[in-house]
């Protein structure tokens, strides 16, 4: 099968495209063919080695956590899925090895649901990892809820324009930072834009605000904790310390019950992605030099198969 792949950590220049086996079944996986995944930051800096004291790598490594595609084999086990069956999914295990980024992945069944019927294999690709990451930091971690005033911190990238959406969906009032050029993209997601830095938080301090999301960790984190004059209802992907000041970090985890409560939303229109570029996947290496730009609104997708 065709798949981009690196045989050690480095920069771009590791990435590979190339053949490589199609990954074996266990008794409880299931043998996707891919019809589209997406990048994340955190593909690229798994791939420089940055995460390598948290994640186990074994290689040669194919990236890739998000997926959209078809059931084409199931392991003796499951129980969920069949062949033929449409799914998306956030593909991680434990350790990193058979990723998305490849015409077809093996993935344990719990971490795939039914693939929202009104939406394409890309726009299905494009909201896994990051709207599974929003949707558990507001609803499991903060119990967000209509009385709320949220402040998200970073409001245009993946996480944050997902994050915008289910807590309009909460009934919640939205603030998002973002930059000059994100504002109208940030009110036609439902918030009211801020620009960015430490100033113009301060002068949210009249909003009332109850809750906050951060995305960059840093001083904007310390700024929003101290808006709600403490850290219990701030909830940050960025910094795990803010554990120890009482509030909460998330490392998104699969979950097939949280991908159903996502189609929900998009069945009932409250959510949607945002797609700046597409890439073939022998492009894999300029949507990663893409990303690690800083700059991307919304999502980057790779599209694999026609399926």
């Amino acid at each position: 099968m065709n798949a981009v792949y690196y045989q050690q950590f480095g920069s771009l220049d590791v990435l590979d495209f190339g053949d490589l086996d199609v990954p074996q079944l266990g008794p409880d996986s299931v043998l996707v063919q891919v019809a589209a995944a997406s990048v994340n930051p955190v593909d690229w800096k798994v791939m420089s080695g940055g995460l390598s004291t948290r994640i186990t790598s074994v290689f040669p490594v194919v990236p890739g956590w998000d997926l959209a595609g078809v059931v084409r084999e199931v392991g003796p086990s499951v129980t969920q899925v069949e062949v033929g069956d449409a799914v998306w999914g956030y593909a991680r295990m434990d350790y990193v090895h058979h990723g998305t980024f490849a015409e077809f992945t093996a993935v344990p069944e719990r971490v795939l649901a039914p693939r929202p019927p009104s939406l394409t294999a890309s726009e299905a690709a494009a909201m896994p990892l990051a709207a599974l990451t929003a949707y558990q930091a507001l609803v499991h971690r903060i119990q967000l809820n209509a009385e709320d005033k949220l402040l998200v911190i970073g409001g245009a990238g993946g996480v944050g324009g997902f994050a915008i959406q289910i807590a309009r969906a909460l009934g919640a009032t939205v603030y998002a930072t973002g930059s000059l050029q994100n504002h109208s993209y940030l009110e036609s997601l439902g918030a009211h834009p801020v620009k960015h830095g430490v100033e113009q938080l301060k002068a949210l301090n009249a909003e009332g605000l109850t809750a906050v999301l951060d995305l960059y960790g840093g001083e904007p984190l310390q700024e929003g904790i101290r808006l709600l004059k403490g850290a219990k209802r701030v909830v940050t992907i960025a910094d795990p310390t803010i554990i120890a000041q009482g509030g909460h970090y998330v490392f998104v985890q699969p979950s097939r019950t949280d991908l159903d409560a996502l189609s929900a939303l998009v069945q009932h229109d409250q959510l949607h992605a945002h797609i700046q570029e597409h890439f073939p996947l022998e492009q894999v290496k300029a949507a990663f030099a893409v990303s690690m730009e800083g700059h991307v609104r919304g999502k980057l997708v790779i599209d694999i198969a026609e399926i």
